[in-house]
């Protein structure tokens, strides 16, 4: 029969003592609003990061080609990219798949209103899977009518609202070339990405108009837009496209593209992990009070047992045990509240945000179970570990002062 076991069971489901079951129940309290909290931490942080950086992926890829010049405007200088350089890049590790985009400047005049702006041509290869979940209204170009789908154009949100535009009304655009050019376009769908940088700046057309703007033949392009199965390995993807493409060109990763965005969202990582270390301290601090009243309310009994034979890693292994019963019970209702918490957000949206602000109009959330075992994992080591101190004050208790101690 395990001793000490017995005793801290005895110790936790049956005790009297009103006061230190006050301190429990602070120690369990702290225990679990620590654990839910870092839950929530972490599930939050990985939403933002996810979230964020689906959006910049969904509209420029992950990794951009284009000419290598000292061209810095939104003017794309033209290249040719043969089919056989494509299938080469295609047939590298961790490539998706690749589109063809050109951009060029343009002045929207509508209303008595005019908006500078930039418009991005895209061809009927293009992957709207993500596109279509920004829409708020309308639809994506139809590309099954190549002279219709020149006239087609979305907008963002925030384009339309400044102009007070909806799907379906025409507008012209200004071109500036040699000569002032104009096109008609109608619009067809309208998007809301989030992220200002691009609902400020762009619309989306066709491809096939910027090229009879810039007198191209159909096999120039602006640049390629190229999407990775595994955003992990994107330093490494992006420095194996570099090598492999023509000297004349260059390549630049969706990280090197919004530098400050990812810049940002590395700081959440910073901000977690001060969290996390703030919430393990409360909550062993906690354990440790709780520890040593619970030590102290049990000094005769600590007499008696040193008495009859057991040693001080026996009594001190008591208090362990009764720690751990209570630390369990902590993370139980902690796992419970922090994954409660995440499901009801990530089902309800309640708690939202200033998309102007953060991107994104709701706090997003992320949870993963691998991360959830790994902080009750290494919730419960450290605090076992800790609290291995505090229980040497039992090897300092005199049994014969400990009996007669009231």
């Amino acid at each position: 029969m395990n001793l000490p076991l017995f005793i801290a069971k005895r110790i936790t489901f049956n005790s009297k003592r009103t006061f230190s079951k006050l301190i429990v129940r602070i120690a369990i309290l702290g225990i679990m609003l620590g654990l839910a909290v870092m839950i929530l931490s972490v599930a939050i942080v990985k939403g933002f990061k996810s979230e964020i950086r689906e959006k910049v992926r969904g509209f420029s890829g992950d990794i951009q080609i284009s000419k290598l010049d000292l061209n810095s405007s939104y003017e794309n200088s033209p290249f040719v990219f043969t089919k056989d350089k494509l299938k080469k890049l295609l047939s590298l590790p961790n490539i998706d798949h690749a589109q063809p985009f050109a951009t060029k400047p343009g002045i929207i005049n509508t209303n008595d209103e005019i908006e500078g702006v930039v418009l991005k041509g895209v061809d009927r290869d293009y992957n709207w899977d993500y596109f279509k979940k920004t829409l708020i209204d309308g639809k994506v170009i139809d590309f099954s009518d190549s002279v219709k789908s020149r006239s087609q154009i979305l907008i963002s949100k925030y384009t339309a609202d400044r102009l007070n535009l909806k799907v379906g009304d025409e507008f012209l655009m200004y071109f500036i070339e040699n000569s002032l050019r104009k096109r008609k376009f109608v619009i067809s769908g309208i998007y809301s990405l989030g992220v200002e940088e691009v609902d400020k700046t762009f619309v989306i057309g066709d491809i096939g108009l910027i090229r009879s703007l810039n007198k191209w033949n159909d096999s120039q392009v602006g640049g390629y837009e190229l999407r990775v199965k595994n955003f992990n390995d994107l330093d490494e993807t992006a420095n194996s496209i570099y090598d492999n493409i023509d000297i004349e060109l260059r390549s630049y990763s969706v990280k090197e593209y919004y530098p400050t965005i990812f810049e940002w969202l590395s700081l959440l990582d910073v901000n977690t992990q001060v969290i996390l270390i703030l919430m393990m301290a409360v909550a062993v601090i906690n354990m440790i009070s709780a520890l040593l009243i619970m030590i102290l309310e049990r000094t005769n009994m600590i007499g008696i047992l040193k008495a009859l034979g057991s040693t001080n890693w026996e009594v001190r292994k008591i208090f362990l045990y009764n720690a751990a019963y209570l630390i369990a019970f902590g993370l139980l209702l902690g796992n419970l509240m922090g994954a409660g918490l995440s499901y009801f957000q990530s089902e309800t949206h309640f708690f939202e945000l200033d998309q102007a602000s953060y991107y994104i109009s709701f706090v997003p959330v992320q949870l993963e179970l691998q991360d959830v075992i790994l902080l009750n994992a290494g919730t419960l080591f450290i605090s076992i570990i800790v609290l291995l101190i505090p229980s040497l004050l039992v090897t300092r208790i005199s049994p014969l002062k400990a009996i007669s101690f009231k």
